[in-house]
């Protein structure tokens, strides 16, 4: 009988340890709203529907001349090198001007609150302590949010106006609490040309939690699908979508932008890499994970600035904190490119290397052996706005694309 007992209670704290496994939102957005009447509220937010957890990215525009009292506003007498049949014989000189705003995404793990100060603008005070300024470059930002809502463990749901919302104060939330809107969605996207990534995914560039929906029609039936019966996804054809269910039923949905080719892109949400973008004529098949890591908001330092040595191809070398293309400087900002038509926004302290490859592309090596041949942006192409290193000795070093041959972070 004893034994009986025993077996029973370790039965029972099986139970509850699956069970706090399986309610575990340690990963998700936490923090206090204050609202412009001094009101606040605490609990787990929701940013503008597909930002729910650590991992994901506000993004916005970023008014270089606030955020670096030193950045250049123009660049005066530019040189080009001239080249025939690959050899070098001289210099053009240009003057080029540039605007001083660059787009720019940073985690909300990295932050330690939100400060709206306009319609279309906050500024945003890191775990490191620096500042940092965004303005409206999507709708993340400013009165055109979708959505802005708090789960208040008191109150309840309460969704905000911008207008609304004076400032929010993040922290990490309890790892049990329920939340009415499931766990973040985590699986593997498999593209048609067989490159596949796994990471927090947001579908439709929309829903992200496993109670959200996904809508189409089925034998001309309106069905609303929840995330969490869901097991795999498979592109059918441009205009609908495999789905089998975790019950192993096996549907076909069309007419909707959720199984279609007017799907917004699926994204995937790599703590080692930083996010990608999928568009649907790219999409093959996803397959979601019933876990996920657990990514606390103490996983997030801030970030720090760049620092590594660039390397010229005249033998040249200069060690010291970088500025990239002129605007990214510190760990947490993003260099973007494409891959195989997928969008990569890949943050920098997840690079160890960049290699030029010629004037449109370049090879980015991960800390995690994963290598990319990027091009389409000025990051990784020509129209790289330089390279700037200053060094141990106070001297800024400017190396244009043309002379650039590699960086190595880190040293």
């Amino acid at each position: 009988m004893r034994l009986v007992r025993m077996f029973a209670l370790a039965a029972i704290l099986v139970s509850l340890f699956a069970a706090s496994v399986l309610a575990d939102n340690s990963e998700r957005i936490y923090g206090r709203i204050t609202t412009v009447d001094g009101d606040e509220f605490e609990g787990y937010i929701r940013w503008d529907k597909n930002e729910g957890a650590w991992v994901d990215y506000l993004n916005g525009n970023k008014d270089l001349h606030r955020s670096n009292k030193s950045h250049r506003r123009r660049y005066s007498d530019r040189k080009k090198k001239i080249t025939i049949f690959g050899i070098p014989i001289g210099y053009s000189s240009t003057l080029d001007y540039y605007t001083g705003s660059a787009q720019c995404g940073v985690r909300f793990g990295h932050m330690l609150s939100i400060e709206v100060i306009d319609d279309d603008a906050v500024l945003i005070t890191l775990k490191s302590g620096r500042e940092l300024e965004l303005e409206s470059g999507s709708t993340d930002i400013g009165t055109n949010i979708r959505e802005l809502v708090i789960e208040d463990p008191v109150e309840g749901e309460i969704e905000f106006e911008w207008d609304d919302i004076e400032s929010i104060e993040f922290k990490q939330g309890g790892s049990s609490d329920v939340s009415s809107f499931g766990k973040r969605l985590f699986g593997t996207v498999v593209t048609r040309r067989g490159d596949e990534f796994s990471g927090w995914i947001c579908w439709d560039i929309d829903e992200t939690f496993s109670k959200d929906v996904i809508d189409g029609k089925e034998k001309g039936r309106n069905r609303e699908i929840k995330f969490e019966n869901i097991r795999e996804i498979h592109r059918r054809n441009s205009s609908s979508a495999d789905l089998i269910l975790v019950n192993g039923k096996e549907i076909t949905l069309r007419g909707t932008n959720d199984v279609d080719s007017s799907n917004r892109g699926i994204v995937v949400t790599d703590l080692d890499l930083g996010e990608v973008v999928i568009r649907w004529k790219d999409f093959e098949s996803l397959q979601l994970h019933s876990s996920a890591p657990v990514v606390r908001y103490d996983d997030f330092d801030g970030g720090d600035r760049l620092r590594g040595t660039v390397y010229t191809e005249d033998g040249d070398q200069y060690s010291g904190q970088i500025r990239w293309d002129d605007d990214e400087e510190y760990t947490w900002e993003l260099l973007d490119g494409n891959y195989r038509d997928i969008e990569f926004n890949i943050e920098f302290g997840n690079i160890a290397e960049i290699h030029k490859k010629g004037s449109r592309s370049a090879i980015v090596i991960l800390k995690d052996g994963r290598t990319f041949r990027l091009r389409g942006s000025n990051d990784v192409d020509g129209d790289n706005k330089g390279i700037f290193i200053e060094t141990v000795a106070g001297d800024e070093e400017e190396i244009y694309w043309e002379d650039f041959e590699k960086v190595i972070f880190g040293r």
